[in-house]
């Protein structure tokens, strides 16, 4: 049996920060430093991002994701034989966020959680394609919850410190789940990973952990862009290459190609490389900024629902994520 991907569902909050409004609230929280005009948006290409309510956490987005998904497949979660919960956000470092987004959907199945950075929902469908593809699941819930607004640095004390959290002003919270389901035929048919651990520290949020478990200062995102940028450039492109040569496919073969969007000015230097047809793409970045684990699912709920992409079409998802890692899957719905 293959794992064949039957629903995708997103869910954004409501509420909204542009790009003029960040670069406003570091400015008011750092005393003196104040972020040049338009920086943000110049540099990214994002507009505009999402925030979680006070009160909501990660697993609350991805109960409302996976709430959707399920009743676009007329299934409640008693239907479900595994749930897997692949963010780089979580509620609490114990249990496994994946229990709380359970026990909130009335879930009763086995699960985990899936940690790998932007990457974190791609690995998780990874998981669940291996266990379906060897009869221990039928039907899997992959889902996330990111809200990164909580680990940005509004507070800098000069140019220097800014740069440093500058990749954090990317970010956008939100949610995703997307459900697999035991096939014969079509589904996943190709998925390949690959990392470089070596550049791990180049982007970090290192609170909570044994290095630094109670110290605030370290509860921040913290990260170097343009090394991160060298090493995708370096070590990036070849897996992706690999997947068209394995398969005897071309991007004209999809109908969209996802790929994971952290800033406009890469995404365009990523599918210039790669020379995918930017009639492929499903930019989202601009107006919804960097979604982490989202990205990939957002993507293709989008697709599906702008009848981009329907059953019976392949799609391909391209996964980047700090650590570094790198991930590949093909699929036909």
């Amino acid at each position: 049996m293959r794992a064949r991907i039957t629903a995708a569902a997103a869910h954004l909050p409501a509420t909204t920060l542009t790009s003029a409004e960040v670069e406003a609230r570091v400015a008011a929280a750092s005393g003196g430093f104040r972020p040049l005009p338009t920086i943000v948006e110049r540099m990214t290409g994002i507009r505009s991002r999402h925030v979680l309510a006070p009160g909501e956490q990660a697993s609350d987005l991805a109960v409302a994701a996976a709430r959707t998904a399920l009743a676009e497949r007329g299934l409640t979660p008693d239907g479900l034989d595994l749930l897997v919960f692949g963010s780089a956000s979580q509620d609490l470092i114990e249990p496994a966020t994946a229990h709380i987004v359970a026990a909130k959907l009335g879930a009763s199945c086995p699960v985990f959680d899936v940690k790998n950075a932007c990457n974190s929902l791609l690995n998780g469908v990874q998981t669940a394609d291996a266990l379906i593809r060897t009869g221990q699941a039928e039907r899997a819930l992959v889902c996330t919850g990111e809200s990164p607004s909580r680990a940005i640095r509004w507070n800098v004390a000069d140019r220097a410190a800014f740069v440093d959290a500058f990749a954090g002003y990317t970010l956008s919270d939100g949610g995703a789940a997307v459900l697999l389901e035991a096939a014969p035929d079509g589904g996943i048919f190709y998925r390949d990973f690959a990392a470089v651990s070596s550049a791990w520290q180049v982007g970090t949020l290192p609170g909570g952990g044994s290095m630094h478990p109670r110290d605030p200062e370290f509860t921040y995102f913290s990260g170097d862009g343009r090394r991160l940028k060298d090493v995708f450039v370096a070590a990036g492109p070849e897996i992706f290459r690999t997947a068209l040569e394995k398969t005897g496919l071309t991007w004209d073969d999809f109908a969209i190609v996802a790929v994971h969007q952290v800033t406009m000015p890469y995404l365009e230097l990523l599918r210039t490389m790669l020379e995918i047809p930017a009639g492929k793409l499903v930019v989202t970045l601009p107006e919804h900024g960097n979604l982490a684990s989202a990205s990939l699912p957002f993507q293709l709920a989008t697709a599906l629902r702008t009848g981009r992409c329907r059953p019976g079409d392949r799609v391909a998802l391209l996964g980047l994520a700090g650590g570094v890692s790198l991930g590949v899957l093909f699929a036909e719905l």
